[in-house]
């Protein structure tokens, strides 16, 4: 496992993900959307309408961050998410959300696979690619740090506040510090250090012919495919966590006199933190797993990830509700080791000028199929319970799995 270089921009980018992550509403999204009323089959098709536009921007954001540059993505990027924040905010009803989950998305749309191809771009131009698994590990690492403090910092504003509704207002503030990282990159990170010479139309006909041609190789369409089912699976169902450490709250034996929100507030925000300790050390780990192994990674740890997710729905189904939430802890893990390695292996198949391209193409079928989990989850939720609707989902995905490598294998891989 080669060592990585840590110089000023390799803390940028780790400050960048640090800064993104300190999302302090991620922690009660769901507790605050039902306790504004709305049922779970409304909150399925909220993710679903904000993963459309996700959908509908994706391969354009792409393709603009390649072509007009990728600083510009991001800064689009990060004002969306701050008008989104604002009408969480101010939001009462369901088309407020709508609206709000909207803003999002489109800000999701021009983040996804930018910064990324950022990372990847800026090793290239330093000889450094054989350190990508390790490098991007490394970076992402910090990513969930920020999560860990996050929630820390976001069950605190719950417990002293004992409502939801400030989170969103507090999650301003990181997300205007990495407005002004952003610009402070340095100007050959901007455009891909293949397409400085080419401008505008013709930059993005080219882009597109390219990606055209790279997504037929089997591999790299085999690593979009894998990459893109465990995070739709993730996103889909990770905030659906938040009810199950409810439960958990409800039988720690602290805080008795305390009100519920506030118990919740201070509880969950300190099981998030060592749920994002543990992916921080999973995401750092990554380079050593994909060094260490021979195993066929992409699948294994696919399939681990929804058996995690089916063994949670069991043990919550029978009341096992501490059990319950160690196993979906299990999937975010999975996630964090399997991320940074398959981000490596498509940057080592993709040529570096259309690498954000691919990536928001990976993060495009991500997209179609969170919509898809993401309304059948919610429905499933409302009419059997969010244990039934894991395991419903969960092994649904492994017998989809199944069909897909076995149609891989005939057909794909004949040689």
């Amino acid at each position: 496992m080669e060592m990585i270089t840590k110089n000023r921009q390799y803390f940028k980018f780790c400050l960048y993900g640090f800064l993104k992550n300190l999302r302090f509403f991620d922690a009660f999204i769901i507790l605050f959307l039902i306790e504004k009323g709305l049922s779970y089959t409304e909150i399925g098709s909220l993710y679903a309408i904000r993963e459309i536009f996700i959908n509908a921007f994706e391969i354009p954001s792409g393709i603009i961050a390649d072509t007009y540059g990728r600083k510009n993505a991001l800064l689009i990027s990060l004002f969306l998410y701050i008008i989104s924040f604002i009408v969480f905010y101010i939001g009462n009803d369901y088309w407020l959300f709508l609206i709000a989950f909207i803003l999002y998305g489109t800000g999701d749309a021009f983040r996804s696979g930018t910064h990324k191809a950022m990372i990847m771009d800026y090793l290239l131009l330093n000889n450094w690619e054989n350190q990508r698994i390790n490098y991007y590990g490394h970076t992402r690492s910090w990513s969930q740090i920020g999560s860990a403090i996050s929630s820390l910092i976001a069950g605190m504003i719950v417990f002293y506040s004992g409502t939801y509704q400030n989170i969103f207002l507090y999650s301003i503030i990181p997300y205007l510090f990495n407005l002004i990282l952003i610009s402070t990159y340095p100007k050959e990170l901007n455009h891909s250090n293949k397409q400085k010479s080419k401008k505008g139309i013709k930059a993005m006909g080219l882009t597109i012919k390219s990606f055209a041609t790279i997504i037929k190789h089997p591999n790299v369409l085999r690593l979009i495919n894998t990459t893109s089912f465990h995070s739709a699976y993730l996103k889909a169902i990770k905030d659906y966590i938040q009810p199950v450490m409810v439960n958990v709250a409800l039988v720690v034996p602290i805080l008795f006199d305390v009100e519920v929100n506030k118990k919740n507030g201070i509880i969950i925000g300190v099981l998030y933190f060592f749920i994002y300790l543990g992916t921080s050390l999973a995401s750092k780990l990554s380079g050593k797993i994909a060094a260490n192994t021979n195993r066929n990674i992409p699948f294994v740890t696919l399939l681990l990830g929804f058996v995690f997710g089916t063994i949670s729905g069991i043990l919550f189904v029978n009341d096992l509700w501490v059990f319950s939430l160690i196993a979906f802890i299990g999937i975010y893990v999975v996630e964090n080791i399997r991320k940074p390695i398959l981000t490596g292996y498509i940057a080592d198949n993709v040529p570096g000028e259309i690498l954000a391209t691919v990536i928001s193409a990976q993060s495009l079928l991500k997209t179609i199929i969170t919509v898809i989990l993401a309304l059948c989850l919610g429905a499933l939720a409302d009419i059997y319970g969010i244990g039934v609707s894991f395991i419903v989902l969960s092994l649904f995905l492994v017998l989809l799995l199944v069909i897909i490598r076995i149609y891989f294998s005939l057909f794909v891989n004949k040689d």
